[in-house]
């Protein structure tokens, strides 16, 4: 790390920090949400949720589903998901979202016409479900959650070897708008390397299946810094991303992580600065090659063609405040408690978490989370808007918080700024530079307060 500790100050930005010699480390942490899980504890007496939903406002709901099974589990994945399901389990984990989403809806009261802006199902791989089963989720949204999913954005995650055309038929024809592929590479040799099996072909064939289902937006993800890989098969996989003119393609580094396949096995020293090189050096030929090919930058991983249909805010949409989480692994966020069930990554343990979560009867109440207090929502606003390519402007910040950022978090950004990492643009608009959004998960780390670092630091990985 190129930072050190210098002491708690006043205000928002309490983790102050003084430049050192060493260079940065750009691969550290990928803040999709803040505060992370990881921080999260059993929250004292289990609140109730009509109790944490009181004075929120229920007028652009995010609504997100969770479906913890896959085919395979990749060897880079941490995410709450098992391999496989006996027979019967998806049908009671549906049962059990059922129940959830009748207690959420009864928690969220009628004093309120509730509407959602945006929904999606994620996993795992929803797609994992057969399609009567798809069927059932759409209705479980509709019906209890009153989710009109045909007249929102709806995104779907699938995997190659799920994305059937009868499940694809049924996401179409109930209104979604967003389909994700994790393809991950379309070398095969690479495929293996991050233990993801699966044939070129096959890719190949789901690809066509989901432009033939006319959903209005393809999303592929790529992953570079795997094992082998070169520029040339980076490229080959670009290209072969690119020639199915998806609406968006997402590149994501290679972690290895902990508990993960990969992670079993890994030397921690062979997570070096030459693997660190070799990361920027992929991400920075898949961005120019992307945006020479008609797509603009959202962000450090998010890549949207130019004529790509709108689908919604930006790719946080569903991480921000108002979100509602159905499903083991979804969490729930209102403006001062974020909250969720228990978090794993080991398989016997997430089997436990599903085992219990569809043997729960009452879905009244809020298990583990976090309160986040306004300096911590202060912080969660930043890194949203800053991770993003169009940067924060200052004047929503200060309206909503009656505060500037340059004050509140005046020694990141000084530091930030040092490093070349903030662009030269106008005091209204706070935005990363080139280099800046290259390094995004060096940088969303360095606003984590000192309370949310502690607590990832103290919690034990299971």
């Amino acid at each position: 790390m190129s930072v050190i500790e210098t002491g708690p100050r006043s205000g928002a930005g309490a983790a102050g920090r003084a430049v050192t010699g060493a260079a940065v480390r750009p691969y550290q942490h990928y803040v999709y949400a803040y505060p992370h899980k990881t921080a999260y504890r059993k929250l004292p007496g289990a609140p109730r949720l009509a109790q944490l939903w009181a004075g929120e406002s229920r007028q652009a709901l995010s609504l997100y589903a969770h479906i913890p099974f896959c085919e395979v589990r990749c060897g880079f994945c941490n995410l709450f998901t098992r391999i496989g399901a006996p027979d019967g389990l998806t049908g009671r984990y549906l049962d059990a979202l059922e129940r959830q989403a009748i207690a959420v809806r009864e928690a969220l009261g009628d004093a309120e016409p509730v509407r959602f802006a945006n929904a999606a199902f994620g996993g795992g791989t929803p797609t994992f479900l057969e399609a009567a089963e798809l069927e059932r989720l759409c209705d479980i949204a509709e019906r209890h959650m009153g989710a009109d999913l045909r007249a929102i954005p709806l995104s779907v995650e699938a995997s190659p070897a799920t994305a059937t055309a009868d499940r694809l038929s049924v996401l179409a024809e109930r209104g979604t708008t967003r389909l994700s592929l994790g393809v991950q590479s379309f070398v095969p040799k690479e495929a293996r390397a991050a233990v993801r099996p699966q044939r070129r072909s096959d890719v190949e064939a789901a690809l066509s299946r989901i432009r033939d289902a006319a959903v209005p937006v393809l999303n592929i993800d790529l992953i570079y810094g795997i094992d082998g890989q070169t520029a040339a098969s980076w490229r080959l996989s670009l290209d072969a991303a690119l020639a199915w003119r998806p609406e968006e393609i997402y590149l994501y580094p290679l972690y290895v992580r902990p508990l993960t396949g990969l992670g079993r096995n890994a030397d921690p020293e062979l997570a070096d600065r030459d693997w660190d090189e070799q990361r920027l050096r992929r991400y920075r030929e898949g961005r120019d090659h992307l945006l020479t090919h008609g797509y603009e930058q959202v962000s450090m991983r998010m890549f949207r063609r130019a004529d790509a249909p709108p689908q919604g805010p930006d790719d946080h949409a569903c991480q921000t405040d108002g979100m509602i989480g159905l499903g083991c692994g979804a969490r729930s966020y209102t403006s001062k408690v974020h909250y969720s069930f228990d978090y794993a990554v080991n398989m016997g343990q997430i089997r436990s978490i599903i085992d219990d979560y569809t043997t729960t009867g009452d879905f009244g109440r809020a298990l583990h989370g976090r309160a986040v207090d306004e300096d911590e929502a202060r912080r969660r606003h930043l890194l949203q808007s800053l991770l993003q390519a169009r940067g924060l402007p200052v004047e929503d910040y200060r309206r909503r918080f009656g505060s500037d950022p340059y004050e509140d978090f005046a020694v990141e950004l000084d530091l930030l700024a040092a490093r070349g990492w903030l662009a030269d643009t106008e005091s209204d608009l706070l935005r990363l530079s080139d280099e800046g959004l290259a390094h995004s998960d060096a940088i969303g780390p360095e606003f984590f307060s000192p309370a949310v670092r502690a607590a990832m630091a103290a919690y034990e990985l299971k």
